[in-house]
């Protein structure tokens, strides 16, 4: 009996996951306020019944009563989450906010199925990182001089990054990690900042060469720490930045030049480099080094198919960790292909929620902030599928909200709550707009109304 349930379950799951996949993008077509609203209620409980089902599957597989306590915390955490926004910002992006508990519904599903520890861990680290990040986007209407501390930006991500590179422990090839905290996800955070308070005003040749400079310091030191993952991101955010900020191909099109001809060199000076482009090239070659956790995400992926063997079915536990870098590969096993694609259609949305945010608004510092935001969160996910789908060098990356981690997970839920208070700061300026508008024709029917009876 148990087996049926799980062997339906999966087809529930998937179900509901289109279905809340479809919401996603339906929604950004819908200008009816009264529609939205309902079908951002049907986006509750859809991942609602996802959870629910997700972790009644993993109960009768484990008889194991902490996971029933764990998800009844978590329910408690999305609800409490989701009545605080409406209560403190009643102008939130909800569909953002929705977006944000699904990756994590099934960022907990997945860290409950494969180690309970671990997801109880992380359901802390998220509860402790949505405090503070409640009180972020007041902060971002209010805290006016945040565009007037260009290089402390600067500094605090420099000297961060140096002090990993010099006082941090090699943990899986890479100097990550300082006291169990990885910097460089924080330090995402502060260059963005760094080059949207440099480059909002008066964009120069100077300012042009300032950023580039302090980049290819975070950058540089990146790679030496052997983080090239981050490397990449921070590379990625500076080349959009600076185009969208000088409007120039050209110096996107030198950026691009550069990057390619210092990824070329790095292949040649560092071999860690040459290591994961071998694992990437030819895996099977290379299978009991550098190539096994690749061969072993494949087969993960292979043999989930379309619809996934089932939660507790597959055995996503023999991918050297799972947990951090290959979760997606155990989300495919377990849930299927389509399971993983809705999953990665619903990141999209994610980014392009962000990005038409930052298209809307006109404020040009907040604008350059939710661009950079969110061009290092789609450059995060892309390195993350596309390594453990041998689509490109695996760069060691977590999927934003979904894979373990407490500094990722962290860093992620600032950065939604920096979005959601550029969004509310929009909403204010288009109240403000209108307002105007309003007063300005006030004024003009006054003025007729005035020259008539001055007529008579």
């Amino acid at each position: 009996m148990i087996n049926i349930i799980v062997e339906l379950s999966k087809y529930v799951i998937l179900t509901l996951m289109i279905v809340y996949t479809f919401h996603c993008f339906y929604m950004v077509r819908r200008q009816d306020q009264e529609e939205r609203r309902e079908m951002l209620t049907r986006q509750l409980m859809l991942i609602f019944f996802i959870d629910f089902t997700a972790f009644l599957v993993i109960y009768l597989k484990t008889f194991d009563f902490s996971v029933i306590l764990f998800y009844v915390e978590m329910m408690v955490y999305f609800a409490l989450i989701q009545i605080l926004y409406r209560i403190i910002y009643k102008n939130a992006s909800l569909l953002l906010l929705n977006n944000m508990c699904m990756l994590l519904s099934i960022g907990f599903v997945m860290l409950c199925r494969l180690d309970i520890k671990s997801a109880n861990k992380q359901l802390l680290i998220v509860a402790a990182g949505s405090v503070v990040s409640l009180l972020i986007p007041v902060m971002i209407r209010k805290m006016k001089f945040l565009k007037n501390l260009t290089w402390v930006y600067a500094g605090i991500g420099v000297v961060l990054l140096a002090a990993v590179f010099l006082l941090a422990k090699t943990s899986y090839g890479a100097k990550l990690s300082l006291m169990g905290i990885q910097p460089s996800e924080a330090i995402k955070l502060s260059f963005v900042f760094f080059m949207a308070s440099l480059l909002w005003r008066d964009v120069n040749l100077k300012k042009v060469i300032q950023a580039t400079v302090i980049a290819g310091i975070h950058v540089g030191i990146l790679v030496l720490s052997k983080d090239l993952g981050s490397a990449m991101i921070f590379f990625t955010a500076y080349l959009v930045m600076i185009y969208v900020a000088t409007k120039s191909p050209a110096l996107l099109g030198i950026g691009v030049a550069g990057g390619s001809g210092a990824a070329v060199v790095a292949y040649f000076l560092f071999g860690h480099v040459r290591q994961r482009v071998s694992a990437w090239k030819d895996p099977m070659a290379v299978y009991k080094n550098e190539g096994y956790q690749i061969v072993q995400s494949l087969f993960a992926i292979g043999t989930g198919g379309w619809f996934g063997m089932g939660l507790c079915q597959g055995s996503p536990e023999k991918i050297p960790v799972v947990k951090n870098d290959f979760i997606f590969s155990a989300i495919c096993e377990e849930l299927g292909g389509i399971f993983a694609i809705c999953l990665i259609l619903v990141c999209m949305s994610f980014f392009l929620m962000i990005l038409n945010i930052a298209l809307q608004i006109k404020n040009p510092f907040y604008k350059l902030i939710a661009l950079g935001l969110g061009t290092e969160y789609a450059c995060q996910v892309f390195l993350t599928i596309g390594g453990v789908t041998k689509f490109i060098p695996m760069t060691g990356v977590t999927l934003p909200l979904v894979a373990y981690g407490g500094s990722s997970v962290v860093s992620t839920l600032l950065m939604i709550a920096i979005i959601q208070g550029i969004y509310i700061y929009r909403e204010d300026e288009d109240e403000e707009i209108e307002r105007f508008r309003k007063e300005a024709a006030k004024r003009a029917r006054e003025r007729i109304q005035a020259q008539r009876e001055g007529d008579y």
